[in-house]
């Protein structure tokens, strides 16, 4: 199946993938809690807690990397449904423990499988949709994961409240709900006459690629950038005065507009923006949403600050996945994909480290207009990045397939 000529329609494809991921994104709603569930129900250390937290987080760079190459060795439909079944088991393991170190040998386990199924999710929407209409499918993606995190929050206020336990049991079942469904509806994986089910990877590997490493640097910036909202926003609302409780009211708000932005990547102005401009644009309105969050010590500010970096976050993320999509050599979108995609790793482990510094060391003030200083920087390396992007024929990626033909 292929995307109407005039781009106005999406595969079928791409849909049943959005729906399955939205279930999947429903009950995900366990890993914040599992610091508090080690050190609640195991009476261990605020310390051991956060070092369990960042053995999974380590876990997940070296998940990812094996997810993208499986994508393209065994097949995007059998990976993804191995990654969630991996995660099911996981999070069933974790839910069950009595002990530390069965919790901490269940949190890396789950680690290990839970990036698994993100880089056959992007790949299978490359393979999909051309390359015109990919921006729109990406930030469809984060839409439909936006729409299940706002009702994952939901649920996990009732559940949270009776145990912490049953988040991660209905965590896994979520995972097993978004198997069946991908295993049930979607393509089966295109087999080779050589073993395996997609066609060899051709060309440079991805780390021998210099304009994906540039994307890399970039999409990594921006993660901790992201990282950093998600950490340190509820105690940035405690420092001020407010209720940290409020950041999961902005962060609805933020899953919200990134929802009703959606129609607004397909208007002329917009769509017209050449890659490189489009993101920076993109930091451009992340800088000054966090500004806001600097200069806001109100609940209506932070608001108005959140609905800004927000809008900034639905033109970053669909065009840099379209742009590394096209990136990818044929065979190789997976793994280029799955490189692209440590940068989440990355910044997990950096976001809460540097950003507790800052808060401690020089207040919430600081905290965000630093942030909001680094998403400049990050509007002019995209700029910067132009010329190479023109080299590879993709700087326009903005209105037709002829303009953003892979290389």
């Amino acid at each position: 199946m292929r995307a109407s000529d005039r781009g106005s329609r999406l595969p079928r494809t791409v849909w049943l993938l959005l729906a399955a991921r939205a279930v999947n994104r429903l009950g995900a709603f366990s890993l914040p809690f599992l610091t508090v569930l080690v050190s609640t129900r195991l009476g261990a250390s605020a310390a051991a807690a956060g070092a369990v937290s960042a053995a999974f987080g380590c876990a997940t760079i070296p998940s990812r990397l094996v997810g993208g190459r499986l994508a393209d060795r065994l097949g995007r439909r059998r990976t993804i449904v191995l990654g969630l079944a991996g995660c099911a088991a996981a999070q069933l393991g974790i839910a069950a423990a009595g002990s530390l170190p069965m919790v901490a040998v269940f949190a890396v386990l789950l680690g290990l499988a839970f990036e698994l199924y993100e880089p056959p999710s992007q790949a299978m929407i490359a393979d999909a949709v051309p390359p015109a209409d990919r921006a729109r499918a990406y930030g469809l993606l984060n839409a439909a994961l936006a729409v299940g995190g706002m009702g994952a929050g939901l649920i996990a206020a009732g559940l949270g409240r009776w145990d912490l336990r049953w988040l991660f049991v209905a965590d896994a079942v979520s995972c097993l709900a978004c198997a069946v469904i991908v295993r049930a509806v979607l393509p089966a994986d295109r087999e080779r006459p050589g073993g395996g089910a997609e066609a060899r990877p051709g060309g440079p590997g991805p780390w021998r690629d210099r304009m994906l490493l540039v994307m890399l640097a970039t999409g990594t910036g921006y993660a901790v950038v992201y990282m950093t909202i998600m950490t340190m926003l509820p105690l940035s609302l405690e420092r001020r005065g407010m209720q940290p409780a409020d950041a999961g009211l902005l962060f609805t708000a933020s899953a919200a507009t990134i929802v009703a932005a959606q129609p607004l990547l397909r208007l002329g102005p917009l769509a017209r923006l050449s890659a490189p401009v489009a993101l920076g644009l993109g930091d451009l309105l992340l800088a000054a949403g966090l500004a806001g969050y600097a200069a806001s010590d109100t609940r209506a500010g932070s608001l108005t600050a959140t609905v800004v970096w927000s809008a900034g976050d639905v033109i970053v993320m669909g065009r840099a996945y379209a742009l590394v999509s096209n990136l990818a050599p044929a065979g190789g979108t997976g793994r280029y994909l799955a490189v692209y995609g440590t940068s989440w790793g990355i910044a997990g482990i950096a976001a809460p480290v540097a950003g507790t510094q800052l808060i401690q060391h020089a207040g919430p003030t600081a905290l965000w207009a630093v942030t909001a200083g680094f998403c400049a920087v990050l509007a002019a390396g995209h700029l910067l990045a132009a010329g190479p992007l023109a080299d590879r024929g993709l700087v326009g990626m903005r209105g037709g397939p002829a303009e953003l033909s892979a290389p």
